[in-house]
């Protein structure tokens, strides 16, 4: 596999957030980049500002569309060399008795059926050329249980899980597949994350973001930017022995929330 400056990157929900962040740090490396978005207009937004890179709009649950998107996007780059399978939703905050089973599919269809999508792609093009690298987004929340948490938390051991798999797939055609695996990350989706634990536990936000921060031995929030280091290290010759990894990126959960 070549460096960041000769690497094509595919990254799914790179409208904001850590999408957003890995899309520009793969660019500032002097990779070209392709990222899709639910909201097109955000995807095509990150895009302008970065050098021949492409946004487009797709839903990672509809098969359609992401065929659609990942054609483009290996049209566009002439290849693949990189992918980040990067989108999630946090799903429903309330204890399982509480859940209803529409909200339930709803957060694995994007978590778990969107990585697939994107990772089956993947597989398809880089087992084939005998070298690559595939990274996904999944959370601490795939490696503790969290309460009033159990579609994403769900979702995530399921993504590890599909990593762990299709590492040992891939791992004797040259392909590396890990995952990253973030704590609570500053940001929107996060904030409307600790809104809706904050209701479903009786407690202020405040106190929410605070047991975050205190649940981790550095007690403090990390950023998309660190993720996106993490993911550009993991794409890099330096991890060409890294593969099969869950790795956490949250300054050490000693507990959840």
């Amino acid at each position: 596999m070549t460096g960041p400056a000769g690497q094509r990157v595919v990254i799914t929900a790179g409208g904001g957030g850590i999408g957003a962040a890995m899309a520009r740090r793969f660019a500032a490396a002097g990779a070209r980049v392709a990222l899709c978005d639910i909201d097109g207009d955000a995807a095509r937004a990150v895009a302008a500002d970065l050098p021949g890179a492409m946004g487009q709009g797709a839903d990672v649950t509809d098969e359609a569309q992401m065929a659609a998107f990942l054609d483009a996007a290996e049209a566009h780059l002439g290849g693949v060399d990189v992918l980040c399978a990067n989108a999630g939703t946090g799903g429903p905050v309330a204890p399982m008795a509480e859940i209803a089973l529409a909200d339930w599919k709803a957060c694995l269809a994007v978590n778990l059926d969107g990585a697939f999508l994107a990772c089956r792609w993947a597989a398809q093009r880089m087992g084939g050329q005998g070298a690559g690298a595939i990274i996904m987004t999944a959370s601490t929340s795939g490696l503790y249980g969290v309460p009033t948490r159990s579609p994403y938390v769900a979702a995530k051991w399921g993504v590890i899980g599909m990593m762990k798999t299709l590492a040992m797939e891939l791992g004797p055609k040259g392909v590396r597949v890990n995952a990253i695996c973030p704590g609570a990350v500053e940001g929107p989706r996060m904030d409307r994350v600790v809104s809706a634990e904050a209701r479903a536990r009786d407690m202020t936000e405040e106190a929410v973001r605070a047991l975050y921060a205190e649940g981790t031995s550095m007690r403090r929030w990390i950023t998309a930017e660190d993720v996106a280091e993490t993911a550009l290290f993991l794409a890099s010759p330096a991890a060409r022995h890294v593969s099969g990894q869950a790795i956490a990126v949250d300054g050490h959960t000693e507990r959840m929330t």
